[in-house]
């Protein structure tokens, strides 16, 4: 299955769920990569709407709530 938003066509096979997301059901964040972008969306609602961020801003975001470097 192939996602498409607004323009945005992602495979089913580049998206990746987040290790901090648990497999119980609850809140579940799936990211797929891109070069110059990265999508984010519900893994619940795959079907549902994606966000889209440079990838250097979600870098920027990641370095924060992890307190690393990046």
């Amino acid at each position: 299955m192939t996602v498409q938003h607004a323009g945005l066509t992602v495979p089913d096979s580049a998206w990746f769920k987040s290790s901090y997301s648990s497999g119980e059901g609850g809140q579940c964040v799936e990211v797929a990569t891109g070069v110059e972008t990265v999508h984010i969306r519900d893994s619940k609602q795959v079907a549902g709407p994606a966000l889209s961020v440079p990838a250097a801003g979600w870098a920027q975001f990641i370095s924060l709530a992890t307190g690393q470097a990046v």
